[in-house]
């Protein structure tokens, strides 16, 4: 009998939390400056530059913590000279990050923390490349990715949120393959995003 009592209690404290919680929706766009790690030095990766751009969902109750979740459509990759078409090898994503954010509300300009897990669905791009280097033949975009995301921000206004993401993968989404032997090598992503989100 004590348990049920228990846990009305923390029913009650989660429906009257979300009462008062405020759920916003928000546009949000911006820059990526993306490259790749593998785990042996077989590729000379540099950085490239990429967009995202799609809808987000705030969930912050009043006490400043809460959630937030965005549908991004992300453009990552990396720069390589070993790579036969131009050097750039690019491919285009659907993002699902969720992240706990921490707003510090203040009158006019709220700094805010934010970090999570996100899923990558490679949607479009090279997908496979072939490679002008004595150590592998021809690298390949894996079609699902995984990771953290880390986020200091600002609110303005209540309305615009400015905000540097660090997108640290943790799944291997690069492969590498060799026609002459059986060996490979993969690699994971690694972003910045400079990003806006008008939010409503």
């Amino acid at each position: 009998m004590e348990r049920k009592k228990w846990l009305l209690l923390v029913l009650l404290i989660f429906v009257v939390s979300a009462a008062n919680a405020q759920l916003r929706f928000g546009l949000k766009g911006g820059f990526n400056i993306a490259s790749v790690k593998f785990n042996k030095d077989v590729l000379n990766a540099e950085n490239i530059n990429g967009f995202h751009i799609g809808p987000m969902l705030e969930f912050m109750p009043d006490a400043g913590i809460g959630l937030d979740v965005a549908f991004l459509y992300s453009r990552k990759g990396f720069y390589s000279k070993d790579i036969s078409r131009e050097g750039s090898f690019t491919n285009d994503y659907l993002e699902v990050p969720v992240n706990f954010k921490c707003k510090i509300g203040l009158p006019l300009v709220s700094p805010y923390f934010a970090a999570g897990p996100y899923m990558s669905f490679r949607v479009a791009g090279d997908g496979k490349q072939n490679v002008a280097n004595n150590i592998i033949d021809q690298i390949e975009a894996k079609s699902f990715g995984a990771g953290l995301n880390f986020t200091a921000g600002v609110e303005v206004l209540k309305r615009i949120q400015v905000g540097l993401t660090y997108d640290w993968g943790l799944t291997n989404n690069y492969q590498t393959f060799n026609a002459g032997s059986p060996s490979d090598y993969k690699g994971k992503e690694h972003t910045w995003l400079i990003s806006a989100a008008l939010m409503f």
